[in-house]
């Protein structure tokens, strides 16, 4: 019984409501330092003429707004389009969003939706919103794992478009860990933290295959420099 209520639609609504309102409030309360490489500075901001496929770690899905507000701020026309699963996490997630001006794109990061439904439909959404000019993130290992692996759609997205993947991670200071797959990161209000946006990976039409290990690297090589210079 307590488990159909806590599913059903008012009280998901609810909770989603207040995750967010958590999340502004603890994430425009910390100091935030940025570290974006210079060649990617433009794609994230429109400045080069298109924009960017931006890539997370699933983990640090919940630190996406402050990208968000950073890039709209320099270019209030543009906005951020998250990639997410059809299932009730997924729509919980896409409700918090929602919130902070970010669209949704619902389907998976698998090649061609396998595993995820709705993957072909999604890529052909978020092909069009890269030729509009408009940003896209991705968290190549999710929906559900494992953990920092990634899946191919990132790879293809970025073949097919010709817009660079942008691996970028974020970090803070006190922080708090789930118990999910991930150990998705929240953050608490009044600390620290650090974004670190890394170089653009540029993907060849028919090198997607060989650049999903390059986008990985990257991403673990961000998650590292923000953690280090994050914490004390």
């Amino acid at each position: 019984m307590l488990k159909r209520v806590l599913r059903s639609g008012p009280v998901q609504e609810a909770m989603a409501r207040a995750l967010g309102l958590y999340l502004t409030f603890a994430l425009r309360t910390m100091r935030w330092q940025l570290q974006a490489d210079p060649a990617s500075y433009p794609h994230l901001t429109g400045a080069s003429g298109r924009t960017a496929i931006v890539a997370f770690w699933h983990e640090t899905l919940p630190l996406t707004p402050l990208l968000c507000w950073r890039a709209q701020r320099i270019n209030p026309g543009l906005r951020l389009h998250v990639l997410i699963s059809r299932n009730r996490d997924g729509r919980m997630i896409g409700s918090i969003v929602r919130r902070w001006g970010v669209g949704v794109v619902a389907g998976s990061s698998d090649r061609g939706g396998k595993g995820g439904k709705g993957g072909a439909a999604a890529l052909r959404s978020m092909l069009g919103l890269l030729r509009d000019g408009q940003l896209v993130v991705i968290t190549p290992d999710g929906p559900r794992g494992p953990a920092r692996t990634a899946q191919p759609g990132v790879a293809l997205l970025a073949a097919l478009s010709g817009v660079p993947v942008v691996p970028v991670a974020a970090t803070c200071w006190p922080e708090r860990r789930l118990g999910s797959w991930d150990r998705m990161l929240f953050p608490l209000p009044f600390g620290r933290g650090r974004l670190v946006c890394g170089p653009p990976i540029f993907v060849g039409r028919r090198d997607a295959d060989a650049a999903l290990p390059v986008i990985a690297a990257a991403l673990d090589e961000a998650a590292a420099q923000a953690r280090v210079r994050a914490h004390p």
